[in-house]
Order: C-alpha cells, then sequence, then structure tokens
C-alpha cells in the first residue's frame, strides 16, 4: 500500500466512524477555548473540562481574568498540571488581550503565538475550531499514529504538520485532526498495546 492510498484509507475509514466530530475541550467563544487548549497542556481535555465551567463562570472574558491576582487563578486552577505557570500565563494573556486587541481573539498565527501560553498547536486550534481556518494541530496522538501509518519520518510535531498538510487536502484538516484523535483515544491509547488499531492492521498486515 502506498503513502497515498494509506492517507485515503485513514480519511474513508475516520470518516465512517467519526461523521461529526465535537470540540472535545468545552468552551463558549474563541477566548475560552483559547484558555482551554493552554489548559490543556500535559493534562487530559476530561480533567479541563471539569475545572473550566467555574473558572469562565468567575472569569469568562479577558476583562475579568485580568481583574484576578495570580494566585486567585491558581486556586481556580489547582487540579490542572502546572498550575502556577498557568496561572500566570492567563493572567498576562488576558492583559495583553486587553492592551493590545481590545480583549478579542486575534485571527493571526503571529498575534495568538505572541501570547503568553499560547504555542503554535494552541494558535492552530482556535484558528481553525474558533475561526475556520485550515489548520493542522497536531498533539502527541496525532504524531504517535502519523508515525505508526508512516505517513510521517517527522521527529516532532512541526516535521508531521508540515507532512500532513502535505498528504491530506486542506478542506479535510480541521475535522481530520480531530477524527485522529478521537480515533488515537479509542483504537490506540498510547498507554495500550494498540490491539484494537485495525487501521495499522489493514494498512501493514499481509
Amino acid at each position: 500500500m502506498t503513502k497515498k492510498q494509506r492517507a485515503e484509507l485513514v480519511q474513508i475509514e475516520l470518516e465512517k466512524l467519526y461523521p461529526t466530530t465535537p470540540v472535545p475541550l468545552d468552551h463558549t467563544d474563541p477566548y475560552t477555548l483559547m484558555v482551554a487548549v493552554a489548559l490543556s497542556a500535559q493534562t487530559t481535555d476530561k480533567k479541563v473540562n471539569q475545572v473550566t465551567p467555574y473558572l469562565f463562570e468567575v472569569a469568562g472574558t479577558p476583562q475579568r481574568m485580568a481583574r484576578l491576582e495570580e494566585f486567585e487563578i491558581k486556586e481556580l486552577i489547582k487540579e490542572i498540571g502546572l498550575s502556577n505557570t498557568k496561572a500566570k500565563n492567563l493572567k498576562r494573556m488576558a492583559e495583553l488581550l486587553l492592551e493590545r486587541h481590545n480583549g478579542i481573539v486575534p485571527q493571526t498565527y503571529e498575534e495568538l503565538e505572541a501570547l503568553p501560553g499560547v504555542g503554535h498547536k494552541t494558535a492552530s486550534v482556535v484558528m481553525s475550531q474558533a475561526f475556520g481556518f485550515p489548520a493542522f494541530p497536531v498533539d502527541t496522538h496525532i504524531h504517535r499514529l502519523m508515525t505508526q501509518w508512516k505517513l510521517t519520518s517527522g521527529k516532532n510535531v512541526v516535521e508531521t504538520e508540515k507532512d500532513a498538510k502535505a498528504i491530506f487536502p486542506e478542506e479535510s484538516w480541521n475535522k481530520l485532526h480531530l477524527q485522529i484523535i478521537f480515533y488515537g483515544r479509542e483504537y490506540s491509547p498510547a498507554r495500550g498495546k494498540g490491539e484494537k488499531d485495525f487501521l495499522t492492521k489493514m494498512m501493514f498486515d499481509k
């Protein structure tokens, strides 16, 4: 099976499995999505979704987040990993949104990635899921599966993102990156043995 055929198989099978792709992180607007994604680094989406309802009730806008002290934000997110750093980032992120963007989440990678706690992956999620720009955010699930499926030889998520964008049609990116994440969680968890990973078997078992 060629690389192109493997990529087509991925799209066909994942579309059957996941015809709809709700964003795994609960949010109500671009700002709360950006906060949720920033909080999800080295933390499960499930844990983030447990913490954010009250966080957003108290500080669901940049204006309200900026008014809080760092220690108050930390108290609200203390169950999440790296809460010290994330509290500091959330406060400064809110302040810079107010200073630079009138409290509105910007719609360019350069402006997003200039905000504390917003790396390329977070910016890509916001650009694709909040604003509809074609993007292919790569997390550890996608990097691992793309490597497993021999669709990338990337040593890191940056190279894997480049390869994903080259092999999959642009119009599929925003949906497909979520489909791969869902598949990884259900059929090929990082700590499992991948017994349920039927896509890899379809590609490589003779």
